[in-house]
């Protein structure tokens, strides 16, 4: 299986790195030229448990010379997922297929804009990563990792997926109402991402610090409020599920944590953002998730040069 990944950031080189383990043919598209100078002359390497592992991967900051693939993932930035989806669209053979395992909500809405939506997968994943350099991720932290057709039409293509995936140590399953599923990454990710973006904290530490747990289910609570809304039926655990997921990824930052350390633009408008959006559609007020927002678009304002 020929395998393209678009957005080479901590999980973008995460996927890469365990599917070129399992000798998948996989090459990372990222414009960052130092990492992909480094991946390209010493291969990627990931720290987890205190050893450091790498393996050869192909890294270019180009599509111009990609195969075609049978998978394109991507995993940039949701301000950046339509200019991905037409470089996914140039890579993709005839029978390829495309998965956004993004953050935040709209991707694969997005995706399919420019993909036909019968060739469009999304999905969630658990796992936590981190860049510490060039070349170079922590895997902070496992979890599963869950995909379905965004069409929510039968697609036997996706046991190929899961299998691929398996076999390079994704735990994954199959799941036919993956839009349910992409909300509860939502809400995990509203629970986690701009609060320790904020407060310079990892995730493990919204749990051991009760003020900081209680602004969790603040959020939490809000964003299922808007879910019911929208004819989303959500779990009734599914605040305990955020902190689950915190303790499983402790000592990981978030990605937006990252964004904020490096002067990054966040992915806000796609997570807190979100859920500001569709709750005034809906006449539902939400402050702390407005609150969280405006915070993060206020730092990244004026980030220092």
């Amino acid at each position: 299986m020929n395998i393209t990944i678009i957005g080479a950031g901590a999980m973008g080189s995460l996927f890469g790195y365990l599917l070129a383990r399992s000798r998948k043919n996989v090459l990372l598209i990222d414009i960052w030229q130092e990492h992909v100078n480094t991946i390209n002359s010493k291969g990627i390497g990931v720290e987890s448990d205190g050893k450091t592992n790498r393996v050869d991967i192909k890294a270019s900051t180009s599509i111009e010379d990609t195969p075609k693939s049978d998978l394109v993932i991507i995993f940039v930035k949701s301000t950046q997922t339509e200019q991905a989806a037409v470089q996914a669209l140039r890579c993709l053979n005839d029978n390829g297929l495309v998965l956004t395992l993004q953050n935040g909500m709209g991707n694969a809405d997005k995706i399919s804009q420019i993909v036909e939506p019968d060739r469009v997968i999304a999905g969630t994943t658990s796992h936590g990563a981190t860049i510490l350099r060039p070349g170079l991720i922590r895997h902070a932290g496992t979890g599963p990792t869950i995909i379905g057709m965004w069409s929510q039409k039968n697609s036997n293509k996706l046991e190929n997926i899961k299998k691929v995936f398996c076999q390079a140590g994704i735990d994954t399953a199959i799941e036919s109402d993956i839009h349910l599923i992409v909300w509860k990454k939502l809400i995990i990710n509203v629970g986690i991402n701009a609060i320790t973006a904020l407060t310079g904290i990892k995730n493990g530490s919204i749990v051991d610090i009760s003020p900081t747990g209680e602004l969790v289910r603040s959020a939490v609570q809000e964003s299922c409020d808007v879910a019911i809304a929208h004819g989303v039926k959500l779990p009734h655990d599914i605040a305990d599920q955020v902190f689950k997921v915190a303790r499983a990824t402790g000592p990981n930052r978030s990605s937006m944590g990252q964004d904020v350390d490096h002067n990054r633009q966040t992915e806000i408008d796609a997570i807190n953002g979100a859920i500001v959006s569709l709750a005034q559609k809906k006449g539902i007020q939400v402050p702390v998730n407005q609150t969280l927002t405006a915070l993060i678009k206020t730092m990244q304002k004026n980030y220092k040069e």
